[in-house]
């Protein structure tokens, strides 16, 4: 039982890819010896985390206590670590999905089948580029584009160093309900983004000049290239009113159409945020700024940065999120609508991970099942009753 305890530990640190060179051999090692003995299915182990990874965490806690599992002693129990922090919201609900898993052969049983007429797809890789004659382009997983100024397979899009244009010239990419995709810019910066997002930025960039692109909406993951490399030029992010500053850092902005207000969250390095009727401020690591839709203030609070940028990982992470919020993220993801037919049902919060590439029946069934609310699927809506 140890071992499986372990193995849903490392699993988890790899997923977050904090996994160290000696639990990466370990993780190799448990998983060979399950293999030989037979004693367990690791690949079963793997799919029983995914399938059941959204679980209310008090309902886990109490499942395990009813199980007699006092006895497991947590192997990193120092929470001083750096990778604790990530995974702690994580490592319950991976040790009730294994060890309920281990002791009840049946696992959780899901609910009676829901009948669609309409499949729901996984979101993936895809998104158009709309050049600057006008022109559109379709990307997406599989298909190859090469043009003078970039280059995509179908999952990120790499723009060239070193081009030069008469005229700044402007291209767009735009991500739809369902998609997700990555561009390098021509100075060497990195973004994500995510689902019912678009970029506006420059084919090529001015020597000395401030870099500057433009989340027109959506969200974004900025990795951006350090200002030393590009003869001290600061590098700008303009969103719905407000102004973002670096010289070299990373961090995430969210500015959907549907939301009232715009989320700043840096990961590292720092920032200075300005808006016409705000004023100006910094954010240090770790913090978040809200500005709201009117753009009058900046609100600054402390978060957890793993529950912020976990989905360009491939990972929904939500910590005592509303049902609603939670099914606004999804939505965008699975591109399906979503009624409420019992207000009070919005409101229900959530503790949990699941993995983008879950199939959005597995996560329903899941949450129906520890919170009770029923649900049906009719022509790509999900309706919570």
């Amino acid at each position: 039982m140890r071992d499986i305890f372990h193995l849903s530990v490392l699993i988890i640190k790899k997923k977050l890819k904090i996994l160290k060179d000696d639990e990466r051999h370990l993780l190799k090692s448990i998983k060979n010896e399950h293999s030989i003995n037979k004693k367990t299915d690791f690949a079963n182990i793997v799919k029983k985390i995914s399938d059941y990874s959204l679980i209310n965490k008090e309902q886990a806690w109490n499942s395990i206590l009813e199980k007699r599992t006092r006895n497991i002693v947590p192997l990193y129990p120092n929470k001083k670590q750096s990778w604790y922090k990530y995974a702690a919201a994580a490592s319950l609900v991976l040790l009730f999905s294994v060890t309920y898993f281990v002791w009840n052969k049946n696992g959780i049983k899901s609910q009676d089948k829901i009948v669609t007429n309409e499949v729901i797809e996984i979101g993936s890789n895809k998104a158009t580029l709309t050049l600057e004659d006008g022109s559109v382009v379709g990307l997406e997983k599989g298909a190859a584009y090469n043009n003078q100024n970039a280059s995509s397979n179908g999952e990120k899009i790499v723009y060239k160093s070193g081009q030069k244009t008469a005229s700044q010239a402007f291209n767009v990419l735009t991500i739809p309900t369902g998609g997700q995709f990555n561009i390098q810019l021509a100075d060497g910066t990195k973004v994500w983004l995510n689902s019912e997002s678009q970029l506006k930025f420059p084919v090529a960039f001015t020597e000395g000049e401030t870099r500057e692109v433009q989340l027109i909406y959506g969200e974004a993951y900025f990795q951006v290239s350090h200002s030393t490399e590009h003869k001290g030029s600061h590098f700008k992010v303009l969103s719905k009113g407000q102004n973002i500053e670096v010289l070299g850092t990373e961090f995430n902005l969210k500015a959907y159409q549907d939301e009232e207000s715009v989320f700043t969250t840096l990961v590292n390095g720092k920032v200075k945020l300005s808006s016409l009727n705000a004023g100006s401020t910094f954010l240090k690591p770790g913090q978040q700024s809200v500005l709201d839709k009117e753009g009058t203030e900046f609100i600054i609070k402390n978060v957890d940065v793993f529950n912020e940028v976990s989905w360009k990982e491939g990972i929904f992470s939500f910590n005592a999120m509303p049902l609603k919020d939670i099914m606004k993220v999804l939505s965008r993801w699975y591109d399906v609508k979503v009624v409420f037919r019992d207000p009070k049902n919005e409101m229900v919060r959530i503790n949990g991970i699941l993995d983008k590439d879950q199939k959005i029946e597995e996560i329903l069934n899941i949450i129906s099942k520890t919170n009770k609310i029923p649900y049906e699927i009719k022509e790509k809506t999900i309706i919570f009753k």
